[in-house]
């Protein structure tokens, strides 16, 4: 498998390296993943563990959410959640990380995307709860916050809400919309803002003025 491992030159690097080697040739990477993933009754420490980097591996979380590896889409959603639930964001990387290595990934925009939204509750006390594509459920909350960017080609907004361990997902448009008709004016540190309430925390979209306009 082409840039598994990086290039070495001292003798721990090249110890490095044959342990990715025998991982990568031997298939025990993708056969560690399940092991790794445990059950879906709570998700791996993936915080705790700390293993060599193999270097990157051909896969791709698209925009969309659709996972492909070697070029083509995962199909299975249960080995789509499986990867996911090993799914960390480094500094300067996505990976996937067992307790005896790690690989980078490539994630376009957000790794996971919001695909439905419940409500409970209403005005200040309300709270918005989301469902993502890899089955992940959160509350838009302090800890779990709602942010909205705007396109730098198109100007359109792009809404994220936080799912664990700076891991966001990209809120989908439909989703956005409905939560959009949720949403009031209230005066900020940044003026009237137009955005939505959840779990004691206002979210804003927009300046109200720009909205109104």
């Amino acid at each position: 498998m082409r840039g598994v491992w990086p290039a070495t030159y001292g003798e721990a690097d090249r110890s490095a390296e044959r342990h990715c080697y025998e991982v990568m040739r031997e298939n025990d990477f993708f056969k560690g993943v399940a092991a790794a993933a445990g059950s879906d009754t709570g998700l791996p420490p993936v915080h705790l563990w700390n293993p060599p980097f193999c270097g990157d591996i051909d896969m791709r979380i698209a925009a969309d959410g659709v996972w492909f590896y070697n070029g083509t889409p995962i199909g299975r959603p249960a080995m789509v959640r499986l990867f996911s639930r090993i799914l960390r964001k480094d500094e300067d990387r996505y990976v996937l990380v067992t307790p005896v290595e790690k690989v980078g990934v490539q994630v376009d925009d957000a790794p996971f995307v919001a695909t439905s939204m419940t409500v409970s509750g209403a005005g200040r006390d309300q709270a918005l709860h989301f469902v993502t594509n890899v089955g992940d459920a959160v509350e838009a909350s302090g800890e779990n916050r709602i942010r909205v960017e705007l396109d730098e080609k198109t100007g359109a907004p792009r809404p994220y809400v936080h799912v664990r361990a700076g891991l966001e997902a990209l809120i989908a448009r439909a989703v956005f919309y409905d939560m959009f008709e949720l949403g009031v004016e209230e005066m900020t540190d940044e003026g009237a803002m137009y955005g939505v309430w959840s779990a004691g925390v206002f979210f804003p979209f927009i300046a109200a003025e720009a909205l109104a306009s």
